[in-house]
């Protein structure tokens, strides 16, 4: 009996721990709450529309939850990923535009070719040294940001303090050997519906 109560107590510790740091098991954002300055309320509104989102792409076709990746800041819909055809980019932007609440759709969808293994390792390591240098830089808060990487190309989401820190993600995306492109989708705290007081 005793022991039981010692698990319990070691379950309740571990799960309360990790609230605090992350939104990701509570709310799905993928943002840290404590930084994270959209209000509680849009946070919640966001991921709403986020699970409405999956909900919708894997009653459409399983293969969706794996291949396609999503991401709401403030109403608007990011999506990125690889899919077979050019009907499934489409039906997947009109999946998209059907969420109550969406204010924009930026589809960057991939129309899926040959594996190729040295260029995915390629994108796997552009993502992971961007992903570095926005961490040992102090002017960026590297949790509020989401990056995907694509045939060289660097999709980087996320929401800034201010311009300084926006510009300064795009000073260290183009420090990246062999980047060719980089899409931002990075809005200032101003540009929000509602922001945190």
């Amino acid at each position: 009996m005793k022991i039981r109560k010692v698990i319990i107590l070691l379950i309740f510790v571990l799960l309360s721990s990790c609230v605090g740091y992350s939104s990701t098991g509570v709310l799905g954002t993928g943002v840290s709450i404590a930084l994270d300055p959209r209000s509680l309320g849009t946070q919640i509104d966001d991921s709403l529309m986020q699970q409405n989102l999956r909900a919708r792409l894997i009653s459409a076709d399983k293969s969706y939850i794996i291949s396609v990746k999503t991401k709401i800041l403030d109403g608007r819909i990011f999506l990125t990923g690889k899919v077979n055809s050019v009907e499934d980019k489409l039906k997947i932007t009109k999946l998209a535009w059907e969420i109550k609440g969406a204010r924009s759709v930026n589809n960057d969808l991939q129309i899926r070719e040959k594996f190729d293994f040295k260029s995915s390792a390629k994108d796997i390591l552009i993502t992971s040294q961007l992903r570095a240098a926005m961490i040992s830089n102090k002017k960026i808060k590297s949790v509020n940001y989401n990056i995907d990487t694509h045939k060289k190309k660097i999709y980087v989401y996320g929401i800034a303090q201010n311009k300084v820190e926006r510009d300064e993600i795009t000073k260290e995306a183009k420090q990246i050997l062999d980047v060719e492109d980089i899409i931002t989708s990075i809005f200032l705290v101003d540009d929000l519906r509602v922001v945190k007081k």
